[in-house]
């Protein structure tokens, strides 16, 4: 796998061989970067050394550790309500570094560093090649590298007062040097697959927040179960543990990656979301531009997606929710899609297995819309309860000044790749 990266540093070989269990245990969230100060209390220091960003070769190795594609999805192979068919849930074919309910991968990453702001989209990304010893990392890196889009220049602009900070992190979050990665959700289309998959196990939604059934739904009792729905408050709040779960795992598989590489950093929400991604309301802190509104009564911006680059599956970016789904069923079984049959895979016989998905017919499109459509007109929104957009856990790496854990902490407070990077990677 290594013998074919041109110029390849010792890091990336002690990075390949580097033990699991090593990097798990030896954890730490490492905030002291170079070029970094506390200037007063028992922990005061200030760097000697100036910030120095990770290097291209550290910054695609981040970066495919925490939203690479990693081959094709396996799939949920059974269901024995669906024999012989199998289940239709996955939204991508591909997998990637971090899991995803029932495959729906609805995040992408963003991130920013000293040159500028960008996003790399992997969730449809079809396989370079299949993982294993035979697999040419220069030939995957640079396919994720020619992903990348990139969105603005210099660094995204994270003020260091309450209102965009929190204050235990004004001195060491997004610096000069640091690599700052942020997944979002397109939570609005993880909902819509939410309800197909209600759907296509006969349930159906309840408006719990209204006291109402959701008018229309007696269309559908053939095929969803209307005398028992669900709490629309309580599916929405699974979506949203669901899509949570997704965008902090994929930060816990760049830590790890943080320990093999000898990178300070850590994970954390310490930065307000809505500045992240454009929502603050301040003019000075555009974040990453997304579009929002704010739905009478509301108290939090609604978000909605950003213009030609994440849009998320809620009008204004779909003309309305049938148009919305529509998308999601095209995700689903369109060219490239898990369960289109011309989509190559990792069986014996793709095409067979694929083209053996249960089919998602008009009636279930109709009743997916029914209640899609009917949220957001009763409630000005969709989804009605949670974020449309969703951001909350980051990555950050940054070259660590080790003088800092000398002065104040005894042997142990980094690894031997953080005592060696400089070294390794040179």
């Amino acid at each position: 796998m290594l013998d074919k990266v041109p110029h390849l540093p010792q890091g990336l070989i002690e990075a390949a061989g580097f033990p699991l269990i090593e990097a798990i245990h030896g954890r730490r969230s490492r905030r002291f970067a170079k070029g970094a100060s506390i200037p007063d209390g028992p922990l005061a220091y200030s760097s000697t050394e100036a910030p120095e960003p990770l290097s291209e070769m550290e910054q695609m190795l981040l970066l495919t550790t925490v939203a690479g594609n990693t081959g094709w999805s396996n799939l949920i192979p059974h269901n024995r309500f669906y024999s012989p068919r199998i289940p239709n849930y996955a939204g991508a074919a591909g997998g990637r570094t971090f899991p995803s309910a029932a495959g729906f991968h609805t995040t992408e990453i963003f991130y920013t560093d000293d040159n500028g702001t960008y996003v790399m989209p992997t969730r449809d990304m079809a396989p370079v090649s299949v993982p294993g010893a035979d697999v040419d990392l220069h030939a995957y890196l640079e396919a994720h590298k020619s992903r990348i889009v990139k969105l603005g220049d210099g660094r995204l602009n994270t003020p260091r007062v309450p209102q965009h900070m929190e204050m235990h992190n004004e001195w060491c979050a997004n610096v000069p040097g640091s690599t700052l990665l942020i997944p979002v959700a397109d939570l609005a289309q993880h909902m819509i697959l939410v309800l197909c998959y209600l759907v296509q196990n006969g349930a159906c939604l309840f408006d719990d927040v209204n006291g109402q059934p959701i008018p229309g739904m007696e269309r559908f009792k053939s095929i969803v179960d209307v005398e028992n729905p669900f709490p629309l408050a309580y599916v929405e709040q699974l979506a949203l543990t669901e899509v949570s779960v997704e965008t902090g795992t994929s930060c816990y598989a760049g830590a790890l990656m943080l320990q093999a590489m000898g990178l300070g950093g850590w994970m954390y929400e310490g930065i307000n979301p809505f500045s992240l991604l454009g929502a603050s309301g301040d003019p000075q802190v555009p974040g990453l531009g997304f579009r929002f509104d704010m739905p009478e009564g509301a108290l939090l911006p609604h978000v909605t997606g950003l213009e030609g680059v994440f849009e998320g599956h809620t009008p204004p970016h779909f003309a309305d929710m049938r148009e919305a789904v529509m998308s999601v069923v095209e995700r689903k079984f369109g060219a490239g899609g898990p369960f289109n049959a011309a989509t190559d895979g990792p069986y014996k016989k793709s095409e067979m297995i694929r083209a053996g998905a249960a089919p998602f017919g008009d009636v279930a499109i109709d009743c997916v819309v029914t209640m899609a459509q009917y949220i957001h007109e009763k409630f000005g929104r969709f989804p009605a309860t949670v974020p449309a957009i969703f951001t909350l856990m980051y990555l950050q790496a940054h070259k660590l000044d080790t003088g800092f854990y000398d002065t104040h902490f005894d042997k142990g407070a980094y690894l031997r790749t953080h005592a060696e990077h400089d070294t390794n990677w040179s």
